[in-house]
């Protein structure tokens, strides 16, 4: 008996050997080794980190960056379905108003600006901030150079949001139509650097404006990978559009070079009070994004009046940060003990349109404090350089 027993237990454990020694399930994920070859020691390969950008079509990302170029009066490669369109006669004359326009503007004022935002909002700038920019207009082109890292923009503004232009189910009569509705659109931004507001309500009623966004991506060398048609519920959520919801387009693009997509949303929405008491579901959505970066250009002074400052103070109390010249949020709201204040450039005087707007305490900063930065550019309603002002605004840590 003791020998039978002695025979189970060896043969027991021969066993249990043999099954250590089976080759591993093919179902088991086992480590990649890579061998160094100066010390032939093994130790496993990193995971190769996941491309952002393979989750979109690219066939479409394609399609929406040459309709871009297009609209922005650039060539497109000669395998894109649009080239030739752009053979024609029309869009040679249209990329000759654009090219030289542009290129002025370049110099005269947008590499100017690009070089203020590095050297005054270069701490802003540095943790990728979300941009709020209300009474945005199209303007994708300003908020995109003062803060050029943002991974999203917030645009609102009373304008349509209008539509993309298929350019080849379009007649030719109906392509030099969209083309000459948008040279026209940008005309005050190319000469002021800003959209007058009467302008705005004739030229982009029927377009929107989504064009005049697009068109301004494709300048500042991005590509755009996808674009949806969206909403705002009633539960402030983002939807696809349906009617009853607040109206609004949102972008997903990648500079040239970088590999991090970013994403804007255009609402068309009414931001006064009796506005965002119809639509409560606006200033919640507002709320939710994570300490934004207020930006106000050209502003018309609507937060100098009563029935605007239910937006006002959404601003004041969600903002990390905001950048303005004066025709935003008049000074007096600033509180000392909550905010830090900079100021550029100069201020003297609003244009005579909003006269009624002038700020006597904002002059007397600009009088008694002689060591102010000049600003080499134009921006806002005194588009002159050394005419016109700026103020950055930073919220102080809470005790």
């Amino acid at each position: 008996m003791k020998i039978k027993a002695l025979l189970a237990i060896i043969l027991s454990v021969a066993g249990l050997q043999s099954c250590s020694k089976t080759e591993p399930q093919e179902n088991i994920k086992q480590p990649q080794i890579e061998v160094n070859q100066t010390t032939k020691t093994a130790s496993p390969i990193p995971p190769q980190p996941i491309d952002p950008l393979a989750k979109y079509d690219q066939k479409q990302a394609n399609n929406l960056t040459d309709t871009a170029k297009l609209i922005a009066g650039i060539k497109v490669d000669q395998k894109s379905q649009f080239y030739p369109l752009t053979q024609s006669n029309f869009w040679v004359n249209y990329r000759s108003f654009i090219d030289p326009a542009w290129s002025k503007l370049e110099k005269q004022q947008l590499a100017k600006v690009s070089q203020w935002s590095e050297q005054e909002l270069a701490t802003i700038n540095q943790s990728n901030p979300e941009i709020f920019y209300p009474f945005s207009g199209p303007d994708f082109l300003y908020a995109s150079l003062f803060f050029p890292t943002a991974k999203e923009y917030v645009l609102t503004a009373l304008e349509p949001v209008g539509t993309l232009p298929d350019f080849n189910e379009l007649s030719e009569s109906q392509r030099h139509q969209k083309l000459a509705n948008i040279k026209n659109s940008l005309y005050s931004l190319l000469q002021f650097s800003f959209f007058q507001t009467k302008e705005m309500k004739s030229d982009l009623s029927n377009q929107g404006v989504l064009p005049l966004i697009l068109l301004f991506m494709a300048r500042t060398n991005n590509r755009i990978l996808d674009l949806q048609y969206i909403g705002l519920d009633q539960d402030a959520k983002i939807q696809k559009f349906e009617k009853g919801m607040i109206p609004g387009v949102k972008i997903d693009f990648v500079h040239n070079g970088e590999k991090q997509p970013r994403t804007l949303y255009y609402f068309s929405a009414d931001i006064s009070d009796d506005g965002l008491k119809k639509t409560p579901q606006f200033s919640k959505f507002i709320k939710q994004i994570n300490q934004p970066v207020t930006y106000l250009k050209a502003a018309s002074y609507l937060m100098h009046r009563p029935g605007f400052s239910a937006i006002r103070e959404l601003i004041l109390d969600q903002s990390q940060a905001v950048l303005q010249d004066d025709s935003g949020i008049p000074l007096k709201y600033f509180a000392p003990k909550k905010w830090n204040l900079n100021f550029f450039g100069t201020y003297t005087a609003p244009i005579s349109l909003f006269s009624v707007r002038y700020q006597p305490d904002l002059r007397k900063v600009y009088q008694s404090n002689t060591s102010l930065k000049p600003l080499n550019f134009g921006v806002g309603y005194k588009f002159g350089v050394n005419q016109s002002n700026l103020m950055l605004a930073t919220k102080k840590e809470k005790p």
